[in-house]
């Protein structure tokens, strides 16, 4: 049997995963649903999330949000990237949106990303996905590095970041979308986070003001 990193060069996601723990399943979005359809247009069309993030192909609509999540569901297919729908473990209930985009088998890297529905919020929704999401990427898909961006000031997304073991590792200039616009650039903070890094060491519980905001950051 070829070791798990080998295996990925040739096809880092061989069928959807679903991912239990910590509260959370994590499961594949479907556009064939109009429970998830209101959910991701809730999402992206939510005003922090717009704050923070400007899609190339804005979703408006349920019509538009149903044609994007066709398109999120079968890019997994060709291992480029996994969209997973933030449920509750026990309810069902539909909490955000956890993303690996830009699997490069080769390089055996990606970026992630995350936004939480506002009902949602306090509750360490992101952190808990975000960290489970962390270690499948590792363990499963055999890659070696993962990064997440955020647009300067997103503090909330900074701090998920921080607990999950993503270290700041600079700013890139020019790097996302300003709010709202495609003409004009704003800069990205920029972590990182290697298979060989450590576990971070438990925090403290974060107040629920303090707990995570909307956003895929530059990797959305």
């Amino acid at each position: 049997m070829a070791h798990i990193h080998e295996r990925s060069l040739t096809h880092p996601v061989p069928e959807f995963p679903e991912l239990l723990g910590d509260g959370l399943r994590l499961r594949q979005w479907r556009a064939d649903s109009d429970t998830d359809v209101d959910a991701w247009l809730r999402g992206l069309t939510d005003p922090d999330f717009r704050r923070w993030n400007t899609p190339m192909k804005p979703v408006t609509d349920l019509d538009s949000a149903r044609d994007s999540l066709g398109t999120r569901s079968g890019t997994a297919a060709d291992g480029t990237r996994v969209s997973f729908c933030v449920t509750d473990v026990v309810t069902g209930a539909i909490l955000g949106h956890l993303g690996v985009n830009g699997i490069d088998p080769f390089m055996r890297d990606a970026h992630i990303g995350y936004w939480v529905l506002p009902e949602a919020r306090g509750r360490r929704v992101a952190t808990r996905a975000l960290a489970l999401g962390t270690r499948w990427a590792f363990d499963v898909l055999g890659l070696n590095r993962l990064q997440l961006g955020h647009a300067i000031g997103h503090d909330a997304s900074c701090r998920v970041a921080e607990r999950c073991g993503f270290r700041y590792e600079g700013t890139l200039r020019g790097a996302m979308f300003e709010e709202q616009r495609q003409d004009v650039f704003r800069d990205v903070h920029l972590h990182g986070r290697i298979a060989q890094d450590p576990d971070p060491e438990p925090g403290p519980e974060p107040k629920p003001e303090s707990d995570e905001g909307a956003g895929e950051g530059a990797g959305a």
